[in-house]
């Protein structure tokens, strides 16, 4: 498939504080840049956030914007990378939950990673829609009304879905394509 352009497009990447899998916000954060979009960086707070290679610690990245000062219109697509401590504080934040709920019933291209469902779930989002996740939360996105498969991306509508970092090739092309598409 070849390279789709995001030129123009600004892609939202929202993460907590800490606990990040590092390989899930640089690899897709890398492949918008090089399609020409604009990554920006919210969290919950101002200031770093602090990603993981798995239990280690890794970088720190330095915040853009905080998730309670923005719109959803000021972005054509959003990623939630992974990391379990990520996924479960983001979904704790009521600023971060809302902030999705809007951006995916607003039809907008949203890719998910790992342990990122749960704020999907959080969001009552994930209803008739299917799904993948780390396979620990197959049972959550079931009982949040998903169809969880267990594939290395999952398509439904505007929603991109992924397992785990060796999926990230899959996952930001589905992901780009999406956004390249958006009107």
């Amino acid at each position: 498939m070849a390279e789709q352009s995001v030129s123009g497009k600004t892609i939202a990447f929202l993460v907590s504080t800490e606990g990040i899998e590092q390989a899930e916000l640089t690899g897709p954060w890398e492949a918008v840049k090089e399609a020409g979009g604009t990554p920006v960086l919210l969290s919950t707070e101002s200031g770093e956030v602090q990603a993981f290679n798995h239990l280690d610690k890794a970088d720190t990245f330095p915040v853009d914007r905080v998730v309670d000062d923005v719109s959803v219109d000021d972005f054509d697509g959003l990623v939630l990378p992974g990391g379990a401590p990520n996924g479960d504080l983001l979904r704790t934040f009521e600023g971060a939950v809302s902030f999705v709920k809007q951006f995916v019933e607003a039809g907008k291209p949203t890719a998910v990673i790992c342990h990122a469902p749960w704020v999907l779930v959080e969001a009552d989002v994930v209803r008739g829609k299917q799904v993948t996740s780390w396979p620990s939360l197959q049972t959550d996105l079931r009982n949040a009304g998903g169809e969880w498969v267990d594939q290395e991306v999952v398509v439904d509508g505007n929603l991109v879905t992924s397992r785990q970092p060796d999926d990230i090739p899959a996952f930001n092309r589905e992901f780009l394509a999406l956004v390249a598409g958006a009107a």
